[in-house]
């Protein structure tokens, strides 16, 4: 004969009696399996007896602790009373509504992190495991995200803690973590096009790569994916679109915005040569977020030095040979070329001691850096004094005259005359014999000349520059973990 369904629950809702959920909350107050099992016989056993259906939660649980405490003792039987049991949801509150938790939701989250299925629902176990033995009946989405944090922290370390937090912070975005394990962060279409376009991609193929690349990955069963994945997924783009070479600068600057070393870029220039504008462009396209003027460490070196004590540090740089003159002589209305030097090189010297120290501090904090002015001289600060960066110097000349004093009355109108025309024009005789001077020396010590007229001309020679001297200053340990380089094929 058939025995009658055993239901839990009211006469509105139950459900059948599961002799396993009262194993699982036995075990969970510290019975053993087999104890676990002989309780659960004899409470569906006693209330089959009752002949009462549907049996209450409450009445479920009074009845298993009865037996308990009988069968297993007194410790088992107080915390099978204090606990959640198994055949009761806790609920979950959020802002749409109120939810029973469920372990497999919670594990297809966690999975997400990394982990595999097994250890996914283990720790979608433990949390609920936490949850009974507290004998909470009802949590907020907020506590059970910082109770599953917990235990992450805990069984795997802050890693996968702090890839959690993203997924429940960012829900539907893409995530991006570093071969290193470090916090994910929301991937960017536009910072990848930023990248692309120093690569010397197109806009309207920047965009569409960038656009194809977050669909795909987006797409994948992973909300958290490695740079090298998006990298690898990129360059394969690249190589469909526009062809291996752009595929493979595309890498070559992806190692610069993460370089072993910090890049220390150095533009120099007389003064209407657009450097400042440029090292803008170049740094905007290397990623680089810091871009510092010498005339703004000349400013500061002034604030703390006086004119009386070094008359030199105080005047431009094509009229600091007045400073050297002996007192008394008659002051002429234009100097010699040796004086003109003379005076620069003197200011030169000064500054470049303030220079120095940025360039080291830069290198202390492991900050990549541009630097512009005209004090930035070849032969002044040496790539070898600095071996902790990967220094890259350049000059930016204007070969022109008419192009040049052009440069000078553009930035007139467009600084609204607080760098007024007349003063440079009046000197412009000792700029131009400054820049033929400086041409010498990045000859003669090997420092690229960067004469684009164009903004974009000039920063597309400043990049392929970078990256040549960063490739030839790798080591041989560097390339082969950022470019997977071996001896045999570390070539350019």
């Amino acid at each position: 004969m058939t025995q009658p369904e055993l239901t839990i629950g009211n006469d509105q809702h139950h459900w059948p009696f599961s002799r396993g959920l009262v194993v699982e909350s036995l075990v969970n107050a510290g019975a053993s399996g087999t104890v676990a099992a002989a309780i659960a016989r004899r409470v569906e056993q006693q209330l089959r007896h009752a002949r009462r259906s549907p049996v209450s939660p409450t009445e479920l649980q009074q009845v298993m602790v009865e037996i308990a405490r009988d069968v297993a003792g007194d410790a088992v039987a107080d915390a099978a009373a204090r606990q959640t049991p198994a055949f009761v949801d806790i609920l979950v509150r959020a802002k749409k509504g109120t939810l029973p938790f469920s372990r497999g939701v919670l594990a297809r989250t966690l999975e997400d992190t990394g982990l595999s299925p097994r250890d996914a629902y283990g720790t979608a176990s433990a949390v609920d495991l936490r949850m009974r033995q507290a004998g909470l009946r009802e949590i907020s989405v907020h506590d059970l995200d910082a109770l599953t944090e917990q235990t992450l922290a805990e069984r795997y370390g802050d890693h996968l803690r702090l890839t959690y937090r993203f997924l429940q912070r960012n829900r539907g975005k893409l995530g991006v973590v570093s071969a290193e394990g470090s916090a994910p962060v929301p991937f960017s279409k536009g910072l990848l096009v930023q990248s692309l376009l120093a690569a010397g991609v197109a806009p309207d193929v920047a965009r569409k790569v960038a656009r194809v690349t977050q669909r795909d990955l987006r797409g994948s069963e992973d909300r958290v994916v490695t740079r090298q994945a998006i990298r690898e997924k990129v360059e394969a783009l690249l190589r469909d679109e526009v062809g291996p070479d752009v595929s493979a600068r595309y890498r070559l600057l992806r190692v610069l915005r993460r370089p072993p070393r910090p890049l220390v870029v150095l533009l120099g220039g007389v003064s209407g040569t657009g450097k400042s504008f440029l090292a803008a462009e170049v740094a905007y396209r290397l990623g680089i977020t810091r871009v510092i003027g010498t005339d703004a460490i000349r400013e500061v070196m002034r604030a703390m030095v006086s004119r009386e004590l070094v008359p030199g540090l105080h005047a431009s740089t094509f009229n600091a040979w007045e400073a050297l003159l002996p007192p008394g002589e008659p002051h002429p209305e234009k100097p010699t070329r040796a004086e003109l030097l003379a005076g620069f090189r003197d200011q030169v010297q000064q500054v470049s001691v303030g220079v120095g120290a940025v360039v080291r501090r830069s290198i202390e904090e492991g900050t990549s850096l541009v630097l512009e002015g005209v004090h930035l001289v070849p032969g002044y600060l040496r790539a070898a004094d600095y071996a902790g960066a990967l220094v890259v110097p350049m000059l930016v000349t204007l070969p022109d005259e008419a192009e040049h004093r052009r440069h000078f009355e553009a930035r007139d109108s467009e600084t609204a005359a607080s760098r007024p025309l007349h003063r440079y024009m009046r000197s412009f005789r000792e700029i131009r014999i400054m820049q033929d001077y400086l041409e010498e020396l990045a000859a003669r010590e090997d420092v690229p000349l960067l004469d684009g007229l164009t903004l974009d001309e000039s920063a597309d020679q400043a990049v392929d520059v970078v990256l040549r001297r960063v490739m030839e200053a790798l080591t041989p340990e560097e390339r082969a973990r950022l470019l997977g380089e071996t001896g045999e094929n570390a070539s350019g």
